[in-house]
């Protein structure tokens, strides 16, 4: 199997990112956004795809947390595209249902090359741990559009930290999942020869 891994910066008058992936890791992760619960689901994210995950994001935190989580996403997005290159073997579609506690997330994912994001559901409280709540919403569709992602999520619960956490745990499983190499496949899983 080919080397699956990308190293990625951003730089703007708001954020100075740097990511690197290996889609074929063991979970490890050093994460430094400046958002402690935004931290965590980063690293829940590295752990439970099992990608080996870097993110360092020097942001704006002093207007507000938006920059820094919509350009980690859209950086991410990028290693992704890049990582996976031309997207030869993998199995492209995955579904994945997450509990925490009370709270539940869905997320359905298709590594299609047409972004597309739709999402169900409210957070239960407004912010967590310096993490606008919605936040995680607009993380998913950054994530989206910049990755080719074809994704639709939804969340239900009682407690932000867990409806959030669920989310991202989904999104791991299935990119997990979606990103795997089948075996029986030679080509790209489209009919139209590429993705």
């Amino acid at each position: 199997m080919t080397d699956r891994t990308a190293a990625v910066t951003r730089t703007t008058a708001e954020t100075d990112i740097e990511v690197t992936l290996d889609v074929d890791g063991d979970g490890d992760s050093t994460i430094d956004t400046g958002i402690g619960f935004f931290d965590h689901m980063l690293d829940s994210f590295s752990t439970h795809g099992l990608f080996d995950l870097t993110v360092h994001c020097d942001g704006d935190l002093d207007i507000d947390d938006h920059h820094t989580v919509e350009d980690v996403a859209i950086t991410l997005g990028e290693a992704f595209t890049e990582a996976l290159d031309d997207k030869r073997g993998i199995r492209r579609f995955a579904d994945r249902k997450v509990p925490l506690d009370e709270a539940v997330a869905s997320v359905v994912v298709d590594i299609s090359g047409r972004p597309y994001f739709e999402f169900d559901g409210d957070f239960s409280q407004d912010s967590v741990g310096g993490m606008t709540s919605h936040m995680a919403r607009h993380f998913c569709r950054s994530l989206s559009m910049n990755a080719g992602l074809t994704l639709h999520c939804g969340v239900e619960g009682e407690n932000a930290h867990h409806e959030i956490e669920a989310l991202f745990k989904g999104l791991a499983r299935a990119l997990d999942d979606a990103t795997r190499i089948d075996e029986r496949r030679s080509d790209v899983a489209s009919t139209k020869g590429e993705l």
